[in-house]
C-alpha cells in the first residue's frame, strides 16, 4: 500500500466520532481546516443539523439493504472530507447507511486538509473536491474505486449548470440542496451498489 493512503488510514476515525468532532465544534462556534472564517463556521453548524437529519431519517429500501447485505469482499471505506462541506453533509450520513448493511464494508474518516498528499492521489478533474471515497481491498491492499464528491444525478446538474453558466451561482446552490433533500440519499445507494457489482459480479444478478 501506498504510504500516503497507509498514513491517511492510520489517522483517520469512525463515521461516529467524526460526528462527535462535528458537533462540537458546530456548539463551539469552529471548524475544520484552516480557514475559520464566519462563513465556514455557519456552514460546519447547517453541516452538523443536516448530518443529524439524515442520521435520523435516510432509509435504504429492502431491495438494496439485502441486496448490499450480500456483498462479499472485505473493504474500507476511506473518505477525504470536511466539516463545512455542504455535499458531504448530505453524502456522509448515505454513505454511513450503506456501511451499516454489511460487516465487510468498515466505513473511516479523515479530514482534507491535515492530509494534503492524499487529497492530490484522489483529485477530481484537477480540483480537491470532497467528499471522495477511496475504497480499499483489505487483503490486497489495493484501491478498487473512488466515489464522489457528488452523486451522479447530482454532478450531471451541476455539469449542465456550469456549462450553460460557467460557474456555479448562489441560487443554483440552494437548487442543489433541494435535489438532496428531494433525493433522500437514494442515489447514492444506487451509485454505491453499481459500484459494488464491478468487484462481485454475482451481487447484481
Amino acid at each position: 500500500m501506498n504510504t500516503t493512503l497507509k498514513t491517511g488510514l492510520q489517522k483517520s476515525i469512525s463515521y461516529n466520532s467524526y460526528r462527535d468532532v462535528v458537533d462540537t465544534l458546530a456548539a463551539n462556534n469552529d471548524t475544520t481546516g484552516e480557514d475559520k472564517s464566519e462563513a465556514r463556521v455557519n456552514y460546519t453548524k447547517l453541516s452538523a443539523r443536516r448530518m443529524k437529519r439524515w442520521d435520523k431519517t435516510l432509509k435504504i429500501d429492502e431491495k438494496h439493504k439485502t441486496l448490499l447485505a450480500d456483498f462479499e469482499v472485505p473493504v474500507t471505506w476511506l473518505v477525504i472530507t470536511e466539516s463545512w462541506c455542504g455535499d458531504a453533509a448530505h453524502v456522509m450520513p448515505a454513505l454511513n447507511k450503506i456501511a451499516e448493511t454489511n460487516p465487510n464494508i468498515t466505513l473511516k474518516v479523515v479530514l482534507r486538509d491535515e492530509n494534503e498528499a492524499l487529497m492530490d492521489m484522489f483529485l477530481t478533474n484537477g480540483s480537491k473536491s470532497i467528499p471522495k471515497l477511496i475504497m480499499i481491498d483489505n487483503s490486497t491492499e489495493e484501491v478498487l474505486a473512488t466515489y464522489g464528491p457528488r452523486p451522479s444525478e447530482a454532478t450531471n446538474f451541476v455539469n449542465r449548470f456550469k456549462a450553460e453558466n460557467g460557474a456555479l451561482t448562489p441560487e443554483f446552490k440552494e437548487d442543489l440542496q433541494h435535489w438532496y433533500n428531494s433525493d433522500k440519499g437514494q442515489t447514492i445507494v444506487k451509485d454505491i451498489t453499481q459500484l459494488l457489482c464491478k468487484f462481485q459480479p454475482s451481487f447484481c444478478q
